[in-house]
């Protein structure tokens, strides 16, 4: 099987960018699979591209954790272990209720409406099925609306660092659910209770809410 047939010849204009974008998108939905070696040679002929564009982006996504640049061994596409996944929740879950806590007093009505319309975006991309990345994309820009709501410049600056390995578990749970993307009610508690008066509510609703991904996910990679 040719892991790298879905990839496809890019222009020349912005290439670093689009192809930063082609393989981050290829790996988050597994179409290369996790611990896969890649090698230049091959991801410049299947891109059309030239080594040196190709290089920063690989740089790039090797940055962001999504590639796993080995000494003596080569690049490789990243694995994610029961270790990484605790960490992945135990940070989201603290800096999302710490966002909460800076953002409850902002909420104002166009605050709330915008919350709601990034739901109603959400389900629309689940129900159109027509992109795999489309409803984990649509789900952070939900999860988002706290670290911009709160003004914390730090707190936007380290969600925004771990959205693209957030981008990788997305993918993994909806796999271990045998499913393209979250249910599509699966947000309705969320949003009522950040849209409410009872930030404790909130809180531990974010405690169940993660968790629950968390162990349906350790379940899926212990299993395979």
């Amino acid at each position: 099987m040719n892991h790298l047939a879905a990839l496809k010849p890019l222009e020349d204009t912005t290439i670093r960018g689009r192809t930063v974008e082609q393989l981050r998108r290829l790996v988050v939905t597994g179409e290369l699979a996790a611990g896969m070696r890649l090698t230049e040679t091959e991801l410049a002929d299947a891109l059309g591209i030239s080594r040196g564009p190709l290089r920063e982006a690989i740089r790039e996504l090797v940055d962001i954790g999504l590639l796993v640049s080995k000494p003596y061994k080569g690049l490789f596409v990243r694995e994610i272990t029961r270790k990484d996944l605790e960490e992945i929740y135990s940070l989201r879950t603290m800096l999302e209720r710490f966002a909460f806590q800076e953002a409850w007093e902002k909420r104002t009505p166009e605050a709330l409406e915008d919350l709601k319309a990034r739901n109603k975006k959400l389900i629309g991309s689940i129900e159109a099925a027509t992109d795999p990345l489309g409803p984990i994309e649509a789900e952070l820009h939900l999860h988002s609306w706290c670290y911009e709501l709160s003004g914390h410049r730090l707190l936007l600056q380290s969600w925004n660092r771990l959205k693209p390995n957030l981008q990788f578990y997305f993918a993994m749970h909806q796999q271990a659910h045998e499913r393209k993307g979250p249910k599509r009610r699966s947000h309705d508690l969320y949003i009522r209770l950040a849209s409410g008066n009872d930030l404790g509510a909130m809180l531990d609703h974010l405690n169940d809410h993660m968790r629950q991904g968390l162990e349906t996910t350790i379940g899926f990679i212990d299993c395979a």
